[in-house]
């Protein structure tokens, strides 16, 4: 189990190649507060100075430190394959392949690289610094040095210094596959330990949080941390170690670290003799190499899978990338050929990737020819816009200077009509509604059928102008025969439609109602079979038969103005002045109709008309509302399909356009070099997890 940390080395160095951090692997995150002894911690396990010293915050920047134990078998040959005197040296990646065997000169690289990218203003920065320390005398430990927690800004320090801190804290021990190194001077109190409250914040369990009390020899006189070790004050679940710190005073006098952890043992072992054993940097490093290489068991079978998972969005985010072009003519004819294909299923229905936020290609036109279309001409009112009045007005305005026997059908044509014409508006814009959904469909595909495209957004801006400029001349076209369809319906008013019998004969048979009133009033003296045969002229030549007696014209119309039907018709409109009263008689001024109330026969030749009008409006509103979808697919729809390709292949299959078509947007090529580094760096780290199973680590 021991070779399982450096395993876990290994897939660092994997995903240190590429720069990623999208996988979380098991580490040891080194959380307290400034000067609580985290650096002398860490020197401590590593057996060296190495880290920077100074007042105020130090640690700037997070610094994953790996600890690499090499065996004294091995020593003496990578040593001479690096060319090494001595058995310990360090590495940065950011150093690439230089090897430092002077650990001062280790230091003196963090506080440059520290100030390269955190400044000098004693700011932070959240990109880590990697370090490799190959050693025989450490165990094999993953750690991470994060900046101590402050309150206060210092100098030119920015003011939300302590929320970048605690952020930045916070990042890398939400890490779940992270152990949480919770350090606290000892002459401090526990209870307020700020290093074991964001512990808690996001591991509540305590499941990974282990606690170290730095500085047990700094304790006031009289005081001992027993209570603190035993975990009495507080409860650490994977445990709390006490330590012995090195002085500034033996730091200054350049005390080695061997030599602070024999003096530590001393100490324990006078002080606390019978926690001696279970304290100390020694048993801190068995520990913490104990807890990761049992926490890196347990994080294996996920961390296989993550890995796994990452491999294969990876490996399809790179074939949307596509390989780079070789043969420009084929690839260019294959994309053409690929996005009309994949316009005309959007249509069909039979697109690879399908919509299921909102209606999409075929679906959203059939919802708009049977939903949106059908119900607004279903809205339509046959006799919208139309009064009794203007019923009335148009009867007699088609009856001309006579008064009319029967309901003239010249007024039923002008009302059909004028009520037909409004079934025109809904018809286009049907047709608008189905051009911009074909026009959606060009984005539908660019961004779900041919990802492709995107690669080249010349050809991707040609091919949506091609498409764009057809449906656009076919938009005309479409409106012409949608016009026509309605002038049709308008040329021609075929009342011998079978579905308009039954209107037609509640017109005869209220004309024939009307007839036989008309036969019953007349008087005795006129002939039936005459007035039968007379019809419309009847009214002229009987009246003159009937009204022969009183010797002339103006007699019958004297005798009419005085009988009381004239006064009843003369008191509905104003009588114009007489001219020898002196006054000028205008013939235009004619009475304009108001709202009355109609003679029963007005209201049956009004109620005629309506009923006709309705009939056959409903009639053509159904042969409207099937022949515009007809004509939106043949005119528009379908010619944009099958002439699709072959106006993408006219427009752009040119050898001239070729280079500037396929070139590739500035920065696909970056991003897909990036994608394929990602991907080996996931299939090596797979193959790494696979060589832990054949060899029965996990």
């Amino acid at each position: 189990m021991e070779a399982l940390i450096p395993v876990i080395n290994k897939l660092q160095d994997v995903f240190n190649t590429v720069g990623a951090d999208i996988i979380h692997l098991p580490q040891i995150a080194v959380v307290g507060t400034q000067s609580s002894g985290k650096s002398s911690v860490l020197e401590s396990l590593v057996g060296r100075d190495i880290l920077p010293r100074g007042t105020g915050i130090v640690t700037r920047r997070p610094l994953i430190l790996q600890l690499v134990h090499v065996e004294p078998e091995d020593l003496r040959k990578t040593s001479e394959e690096n060319g090494i005197d001595g058995d310990e040296w360090g590495k940065f990646l950011h150093a690439k392949n230089k090897i430092f065997s002077d650990f001062e000169e280790i230091r003196q690289e963090i506080v440059a690289e520290t100030e390269r990218m955190s400044g000098n203003n004693k700011g932070i920065c959240d990109e880590p610094i990697h370090l490799k320390i190959f050693s025989p005398h450490v165990v094999n430990l993953t750690l991470v040095d994060l900046p101590g927690i402050t309150k206060l800004p210092v100098g030119d320090q920015p003011k939300d210094i302590e929320i970048q801190i605690r952020d930045l804290i916070v990042k890398y021990i939400s890490n779940p596959n992270s152990i949480i190194l919770a350090v606290t001077a000892a002459n401090t109190d526990m209870a307020t330990s700020e290093a074991l409250k964001v512990a808690r914040e996001v591991d509540p369990d305590g499941r990974r949080t282990l606690a170290v009390v730095t500085k047990l020899d700094l304790m006031d006189a009289g005081t001992d941390a027993m209570d603190v070790l035993m975990g009495r004050v507080i409860p650490v679940k994977l445990g709390i170690i006490g330590i012995v710190n090195r002085s500034q005073l033996d730091i200054n006098q350049k005390k080695s670290v061997a030599d602070s952890i024999r003096d530590e043992y001393a100490f324990l072992q006078k002080k606390y003799p019978s926690l001696a054993n279970r304290n100390g940097t020694k048993y801190l490093a068995r520990t913490l190499n104990r807890l990761l290489m049992h926490h890196i068991r347990d994080c294996l079978p996920e961390l296989k899978t993550r890995i796994n998972v990452l491999a294969a969005q990876y490996q399809s985010l790179l074939n949307s990338y596509g390989e780079p072009v070789e043969e420009k003519s084929a690839t260019l004819l294959q994309l053409i050929t690929k996005f009309a294909a994949e316009y005309c299923h959007t249509i069909e229905g039979t697109a690879k990737y399908i919509e299921t936020a909102e209606l999409c290609g075929g679906a959203r036109i059939c919802y708009i020819f049977h939903e949106t279309f059908g119900r607004t001409l279903e809205s339509v009112d046959p006799l919208g816009g139309l009064t009794t009045i203007d019923v009335l007005t148009a009867i007699r305005n088609a009856t001309g200077p006579r008064p009319a026997l029967f309901v003239p059908e010249v007024s039923f044509e002008l009302l059909v009509k004028r009520q037909i014409k409004r079934l025109e508006e809904p018809s286009l814009r049907c047709v608008e509604l189905v051009h911009e959904e074909m026009q959606r469909i060009i984005q539908h595909c660019s961004n779900y059928s041919t990802q492709e495209l995107l690669r080249f957004p010349k050809l991707h801006d040609a091919i949506v102008e091609v498409v764009t400029a057809l449906l656009r001349k076919r938009l005309p076209v479409t409106n012409e025969m949608v016009h026509n369809l309605v002038g049709i319906e308008l040329a021609y008013i075929n009342t011998k439609h079978p579905d308009f019998a039954d209107a037609c004969g509640l017109m005869n048979n209220n004309i024939e109602e009307q007839r036989r009133n008309r036969m019953r009033d007349l008087p005795p003296a006129v002939p039936r079979d005459k007035a039968a045969a007379g019809g419309g002229s009847q009214g002229g030549s009987a009246g003159e038969q009937v009204d022969g007696s009183t010797g002339s014209w103006r007699g019958m119309l004297k005798r009419g103005e005085e009988g009381g039907s004239a006064d009843r018709a003369m008191s509905q409109y104003p009588v114009p002045s007489s001219p020898h009263r002196g006054h000028a008689v205008n013939l235009l001024d004619v009475p304009v109709p108001v709202s009355r109330k109609l003679s029963a026969r007005e209201q049956r030749d009004c109620e005629v008309i309506e009923r006709l009008i309705k009939s056959y409006f409903l009639i053509v509103r159904k042969n409207i509302q099937d022949s515009v979808p007809k004509a939106v697919m043949h005119f528009l729809v379908n010619h944009v399909k099958d002439s699709l390709q072959s106006e993408l292949v006219g427009q752009l299959y040119k050898t001239v356009l070729l280079d500037d078509l396929l070139t590739e947007s500035e920065d696909m090529a970056q991003r897909r070099n990036e994608a394929g580094d990602m991907l080996k760096a996931l299939q090596r780290a797979s193959q790494v997890i696979a060589e832990i199973r054949e060899t029965h680590l996990w």
